[in-house]
């Protein structure tokens, strides 16, 4: 169709929403089919990218045996003479006659011949002669204790985080294989908005030009100050341009507001000039529900993904966990998303035929979810002090003590929930 405007008496009606759960389903599977290539990068810089093939042990852990604690590590019954000193990083010489000792470091690999490791504490020197009682149990970590060489450790697909780095340290690997990190870009749609300033003569001011960035990142995605673009004019021209300018370089570009079919909202007639498909149109869910999410390919021949987010804030983000979240879950090679459970505190009303996403503050250690006020969609009050979205199943309402499933809202990438 033309770039120019176009009469909305023109437009098809929208289909049926589909059910949220459908939907995230739907978006996890695109990605998944598309899911981004595979580098390889040093340890340093792999912490929130995803692990593309097993990690295993390059040698035994530990690779030989290790003192456990400072002591004498003694051959025979004692008293034993001293022969030597062992420290960490060094090999020590095999302690080759019966009742000797050498003086050993935690973390010193143990002598052959050593037939137990006395504690310092425990130990007394005296006319030259360590004495002492090793205990029964012995004092040093044997080869293969924590695991075995090419023993798999962790599955293909796994987050890493700083524990799995260290854990990749610690197996001897120097790089990792991960999935390249998700480039993503934003565009603000809406001449009402203002960049600064305090609201005024009509405007509002923007609040997911800053704020989308922060949570895509969160989410794994790799976003440059550059990448945020707007507001863009109202205008077709505009949309398609400011588009397809950002699909040049990002694998996902969100996009605020425009998600109806009003006046000035050019985001389907925009997509529908870029030859996109719709993977989801429209999801069953208040708040949030005009999102969507299409797919178009790239000039590598490679998927590309515009996610369409309500200009309402708490919408914005409801989409965003709603369908973003699966769909960079499927891109970076991850499992679909497993939604904790809570116990509501308060009772939490249903939206008929639509599932309700309900802001809420968990309490994990009692495993409770308490909703929060000023929840409407144009508000960041309620969002600011929750954790999470508690799911109301459609035809359904939430009564205290009801388990429902919570949504989390994403953490820094890496990070692991308590």
């Amino acid at each position: 169709m033309s770039t120019e405007t176009a009469p909305n008496a023109d437009r098809v009606s929208a289909p049926p929403p589909a059910g949220w759960e459908e939907a995230r389903s739907r978006v996890y599977a695109v990605g998944l089919a598309a899911a981004l290539p595979t580098v390889a990068r040093p340890l340093v810089d792999t912490d929130g990218s995803t692990l593309v093939e097993p990690l295993t042990t390059r040698t035994d852990l530990p690779a030989f045996p290790t003192s456990s604690v400072d002591g004498w590590a003694v051959r025979g019954s004692g008293p034993w003479r001293v022969v030597g000193r062992v420290l960490a990083g060094s090999t020590p010489a095999p302690l080759t006659e019966d009742d000797t000792t050498v003086e050993i470091a935690t973390g010193a690999m143990v002598p052959e011949g050593a037939t137990a490791v006395l504690r310092v504490e425990e130990s007394k020197i005296a006319d030259g002669l360590v004495s002492g009682v090793p205990r029964s149990t012995p004092e040093w970590r044997k080869p293969g204790e924590e695991a075995y060489a090419d023993e798999v450790l962790l599955p293909a697909g796994t987050p890493v985080d700083p524990a799995v780095i260290g854990l990749a340290a610690t197996c001897g690997h120097d790089t990792l294989r991960v999935r390249r990190a998700p480039r993503a870009a934003l565009l603000v749609f809406g001449d009402e908005l203002l960049t600064a300033g305090p609201p005024a003569a009509g405007r509002v001011r923007d609040a997911l030009g800053p704020s989308v960035p922060a949570w895509l990142r969160r989410y794994g995605c790799q976003v440059r100050p550059s990448d945020v673009v707007g507001p863009v004019a109202d205008t077709l021209p505009a949309h398609v341009a400011a588009l397809r300018s950002a699909l040049a370089n990002a694998d996902l570009v969100c996009t605020t507001g425009g998600t109806m079919n009003g006046p000035v909202d050019h985001l389907h007639p925009t997509l529908e000039a870029l030859g996109a498909d719709y993977v989801v149109n429209t999801v069953a869910v208040r708040p949030g529900f005009p999102m969507l999410l299409a797919r178009l390919t790239g000039p590598d021949g490679r998927a590309r993904f515009v996610a369409g987010l309500p200009g309402n804030p708490q919408s914005a983000i409801v989409a965003l966990v709603s369908l973003v979240a699966p769909l960079l879950a499927g891109l970076q090679g991850r499992s679909m998303p497993v939604l904790p459970q809570a116990t509501l505190a308060e009772a939490v009303p249903g939206r008929g035929d639509h599932t309700h996403l309900a802001l809420v503050r968990v309490d994990r250690a009692a495993g409770v979810a308490f909703p929060v006020r000023h929840v409407g969609s144009a508000m960041l009050r309620g969002l600011a002090g929750a954790d999470g979205f508690a799911v109301i199943r459609p035809g359904t309402s939430g009564e205290p003590g009801d388990r429902v499933p919570i949504v989390p809202l994403p953490l820094f990438p890496g990070e692991r929930a308590s």
